[in-house]
């Protein structure tokens, strides 16, 4: 109220931006629908309405400020050896059964459960028809954050502490790109003290390929290393292991960065990341509908 009366009497910057009166627009359109229709109405902002860090929650923030502060070179290596061992078993639908009650708080777009982003995800694939082994890349890869069954906090692997499993990634051994999420954090991070870590390739060659640099820890590469682990168990093909590993990596696949390290291979397969991307960020809804006939679908899939 102390904002709208000083903005009326000019002496507060009005701060509306073109995108606040379009998105104003969209409510009012759903709210007189839904007195038409009486019932609820969802706004679907589509592209402009996902990954936007300007106005989160705290918790949002905070994760990605300990992710940039915490994850070093020689942090992703300790991950690597504590937990890709690959001592737990567990069946696939016990571990669904864990996501439903884990929500992602780097997540700036929905509040729900794991679970049902990843049959949201899967549902856009089918729809579209796409092959049966993307629909199942849509089902499980967000499956590694059940790393927090067997995480703590001081890993950042936990349901309370989370920035080393959600959220964004980037290469750790070289620079962190500017065109990140959260880019004055960088500064926060150690290896960017280091003269060795801090360019543009760091420990990496010219076109070396993205199979050969080394992402900070999270679910991707987690869940990436277990499916590897047992490749002669499963019928997933390279492109879904690409997905699967890189999907969180925006800095390349949204915004260009990280053109220096990419191969042929990285050529070929960026078609089929963005392609993942697509149902990864747009199917975000904050209501889902999982029916009986739908988890039989997708456990019969997978099985």
């Amino acid at each position: 109220l102390n904002y709208f009366y000083n903005n009326l009497n000019n002496t507060d910057a009005y701060n509306s931006h073109k995108k606040d009166n379009i998105d104003v627009f969209k409510i009012l359109e759903a709210c007189e629908k839904s007195l038409n229709e009486s019932k609820k109405i969802i706004i679907d902002y589509k592209n402009d309405g996902f990954r936007n860090y300007t106005n989160v929650q705290d918790a949002v923030k905070n994760t990605y400020f300990k992710n940039r502060k915490y994850q070093t070179l020689e942090y992703v290596k300790k991950m690597h050896q504590k937990y890709l061992t690959f001592q737990h078993k567990m069946k696939i639908t016990d571990v669904f059964k864990y996501l439903e009650i884990f929500i992602d708080i780097s997540d700036p777009d929905i509040n729900l459960p794991n679970y049902h982003h990843a049959i949201q995800t899967a549902e856009g694939i089918r729809k579209d028809g796409h092959p049966e082994w993307m629909q199942v890349v849509g089902l499980i890869h967000d499956i590694g954050k059940i790393i927090f069954k067997w995480g703590c906090d001081e890993d950042g692997t936990s349901i309370k502490e989370q920035w080393g499993m959600v959220g964004d990634t980037f290469i750790v051994g070289c620079c962190l790109p500017e065109n990140i999420v959260y880019p004055e954090f960088n500064n926060i991070n150690p290896d960017m003290q280091n003269s060795i870590y801090n360019t543009k390739l760091g420990i990496y060659k010219e076109n070396c390929g993205l199979d050969n640099v080394i992402c900070s820890w999270g679910h991707d590469e987690y869940l990436y290393q277990v499916l590897k682990n047992c490749e002669k168990q499963n019928r997933l093909p390279e492109e879904a292991y690409y997905m699967i590993r890189f999907h969180s990596l925006y800095s390349y696949h949204q915004n260009g960065e990280y053109k220096q390290f990419v191969s042929e291979k990285d050529e070929k397969m960026f078609k089929w990341l963005k392609l993942f991307n697509k149902y990864d960020l747009y199917t975000k809804k904050n209501e889902v509908v999982i029916t009986h006939d739908l988890v039989d679908y997708y456990n019969k899939l997978i099985y």
